[in-house]
């Protein structure tokens, strides 16, 4: 579904990404697993096309997307919850799940909407209050919620269990699993890497800008070096 080649991207001189190659197959869950500043954020933001590409090639789909603006991205089915939830704190929880839905004219809006509120019932009982007085749990299943509202069929996720109850972490990682099922592919960065690689079909290690390491999340989850450095075995 989606490929990297060589892709690099840099913060004014100071290179993020140093030429990553990653491939995204259709149906799957795919996990990033690193360390801080190792750049996984940065390659998430160069797919929705919020942080400029610098060098290589972007393709999904079999499209060239590496000039693509993100608004473009989102319409071909890229959509992104991003780090720290980012939800419009001064608008309703239901106003931030129709801002998901912009780009969209269909007539299939409310039928999402509802399928958001049956995956995260929580959101439908505070569907009027404004999303500044959620908790932080409740403000990542908001920011799922609105990123699932533009009908992706990639959808990124960044960090979707930082600062959660362990219970919370648990809730939302089985609703990464069941979107999955109902066939959205999923590329997911996560800080909790043995619940990520627990979930994920394949998974990639991402060392200062360069992955190091790739395969089936399960091999990935029994690989020693992985297990000592980010599993804490």
């Amino acid at each position: 579904m989606l490929s990297t080649r060589g892709l690099r991207s840099a913060y004014g001189r100071v290179e993020a990404l140093h030429g990553v190659d990653l491939d995204i197959e259709e149906g799957q869950i795919v996990t990033l697993v690193g360390g801080n500043g190792a750049g996984k954020t940065t390659l998430l933001r160069c797919i929705s096309g919020v942080q400029a590409i610098t060098g290589g090639a972007l393709t999904f789909k079999g499209r060239d997307i590496t000039s693509a603006k993100a608004h473009a991205r989102v319409a071909l089915g890229i959509s992104q919850s991003p780090e720290g939830r980012q939800v419009f704190t001064d608008l309703s929880v239901e106003d931030n799940l129709m801002l998901g839905a912009y780009l969209r004219r269909d007539r299939e809006i409310q039928a999402d909407r509802k399928s958001v509120f049956a995956m995260f019932p929580i959101l439908e009982e505070k569907r009027a209050l404004l999303a500044g007085g959620l908790s932080g749990g409740q403000q990542q299943m908001l920011a799922i919620g609105r990123a699932l509202m533009a009908r992706p069929s990639l959808l990124l996720l960044d960090e979707p269990s930082m600062g959660l109850a362990p219970i919370l972490v648990t809730q939302i990682l089985q609703a990464v699993k069941s979107l999955r099922d109902r066939g959205v592919t999923i590329f997911l960065v996560e800080q909790n890497a043995n619940a990520a690689l627990a979930i994920a079909d394949t998974g990639y290690v991402l060392e200062t800008g360069r992955v190091t390491l790739s395969g089936p999340a399960r091999e990935l989850r029994e690989n020693a070096a992985v297990r000592e450095a980010y599993l804490g075995i």
